[in-house]
C-alpha cells in the first residue's frame, strides 16, 4: 500500500470518516448569501467566492473577534425552520460529495433559538434535514450515514438542558454529546452534573479539551468527567517530553493505552495557533507513537477545507502514505458513537473494500 502514488484524485476516491465537524461552521457560501438576503442580514460581501475567501482570511488573521464574527453570520441564517432544514440537508450532501461514508455533526441547539424555535424544535428540524440529505445521497449512489452530537455551550447555563435532549433523541439520530465554546476559563467540571447524567443514561460524549487550554483540561475531561473521546487534544504533547523518543507522561500514557480517540483538526489548529504548520502538527508524531488519532475538518467553511484537503495536506507536507490515511479512517470508525455491530459493518463492507478498490486502480509511485 505504501508504494501507491497518493495524489488528490486518489484521496478523493477514498472512503472517509469524520467525527469532529460543526454544522454552523460548514455552510455553503452561496447558501449563506441566499439565506442572509431572505432575512435581511448584512454579510461582508454577497459574492459567494469572495465570501468564502473572507471566511478563511478572517480565521487566519489571529484576531479572535474576527474569528467569532464568522459564526455570527452563519448562525444568523440558522434561526428558522427553513434555514435549518436547508443547511442540514446540504451538510449531508457535501459530506457525500467528499467521499465521507460516516460523519458526526455537532451543534449547540441553544444558539438557534433567536427566531422563536425551542431547543427541542431545533433538534427535530435538524434531524429532519439530515434525514432528507441522507435519502438524497443514497438515491444518488453516494450513501453516507450522519450521526448527531448535541453541544452545550460551556460558558452558559443550558448544558444540562442540552444533555437532556441528547437522551431524548438518542433513538432518533443523536448519537452523543459535547461541550463547545471558550475552553480557557470554563473547565469541563463546571458541568459535571450533565456528564454524570449522561453516564447514567449510557449516552457517550466527547469534550473539547487540550486546544486553547493544556493538560489540565484534558485530565479533567477524562478523569473527572469521563469523556470517551477528546475534541482536538493537540496539547497532549505537553505530557510527552520527547516526541522522537516517545517517552510518555502518565496522562499521555493513559490516553494512548486506553485507546481514547483524539479528534484532531490540523488546518483549524493552525488558524487558532494550536499548531505551527501541517508538517509539524502533532498528529503525525502521535500517530507514529500509537495514539488513536483521527483526522477531522472542524469547520469546513471557516477553514476553507474538506476531508480530501486535510488528507492531501498531510500527504504533501507531512509525508503521509495511503496506509496512514487508512489508519486514521479506521481509528475514527472504531471510535464512532455507533453500536459495535454497525461500526463493524461499515468497516467490513464499506471502508476496507473502498480502500482496496481505490488503491487497485491507482498507479504505483
Amino acid at each position: 500500500m505504501t508504494a501507491t502514488r497518493v495524489d488528490t484524485e486518489l484521496v478523493r476516491r477514498l472512503p472517509k470518516v469524520v467525527l469532529h465537524d460543526h454544522l454552523d461552521g460548514g455552510l455553503r457560501p452561496a447558501t449563506l448569501v441566499e439565506l442572509a438576503e431572505a432575512i435581511g442580514h448584512t454579510l461582508p460581501t454577497t459574492d459567494p467566492d469572495e465570501l468564502a475567501a473572507w471566511y478563511v482570511e478572517a480565521a487566519d488573521s489571529g484576531d479572535l473577534v474576527r474569528y467569532i464574527a464568522t459564526f455570527e453570520h452563519t448562525l444568523a441564517v440558522m434561526q428558522t425552520r427553513e434555514g435549518l432544514l436547508r443547511t442540514a440537508e446540504e451538510y449531508v450532501l457535501d459530506l457525500a460529495a467528499d467521499g465521507v461514508v460516516y460523519g458526526e455533526v455537532r451543534y449547540a441547539p441553544e444558539l438557534n433559538t433567536r427566531g422563536g424555535l425551542t431547543m427541542r424544535e431545533v433538534v427535530e428540524t435538524v434531524q429532519e434535514g439530515l434525514a432528507a440529505g441522507m435519502a438524497r445521497a443514497a438515491a444518488a449512489g453516494t450513501p453516507v450515514r450522519v450521526g448527531t452530537l448535541l453541544c452545550g455551550m460551556r460558558m452558559f447555563d443550558r448544558v444540562r438542558e442540552a444533555a437532556g435532549l441528547a437522551v431524548a433523541f438518542r433513538d432518533a439520530g443523536v448519537v452523543g454529546f459535547d461541550i463547545a465554546g471558550a475552553e480557557d476559563g470554563f473547565p469541563p467540571a463546571d458541568h459535571l452534573a450533565a456528564f454524570e447524567y449522561l453516564r447514567r443514561e449510557s449516552v457517550p460524549f466527547t469534550i473539547h479539551a487540550g486546544e486553547a487550554h493544556g493538560l489540565p483540561s484534558i485530565r479533567q475531561a477524562l478523569q473527572v468527567c469521563g469523556a470517551q473521546r477528546i475534541g482536538h487534544g493537540v496539547r497532549i504533547t505537553e505530557d510527552i517530553p520527547d516526541l522522537t523518543a516517545g517517552k510518555l507522561g502518565r496522562l499521555a500514557g493513559w490516553v494512548r493505552d486506553r485507546r481514547i480517540a483524539l479528534e484532531m483538526c490540523p488546518t483549524s489548529n493552525l488558524q487558532t495557533g494550536a499548531a505551527t504548520s501541517i508538517a509539524e502538527h502533532p498528529i503525525t508524531a502521535l500517530k507514529d507513537l500509537g495514539f488513536r488519532v483521527t483526522l477531522n475538518t472542524d469547520n469546513r467553511l471557516v477553514s476553507g477545507t474538506t476531508m480530501t484537503r486535510e488528507m492531501t495536506l498531510l500527504v504533501e507536507q507531512a509525508g503521509w502514505t495511503a496506509e496512514d490515511l487508512r489508519t486514521v479512517t479506521v481509528n475514527a470508525l472504531k471510535s464512532a458513537f455507533l453500536p459495535f455491530d454497525e461500526r463493524s459493518a461499515l468497516l467490513r463492507d464499506v471502508v476496507l473494500p473502498g480502500y482496496a478498490s481505490a488503491l487497485r486502480t491507482s498507479p504505483p509511485a
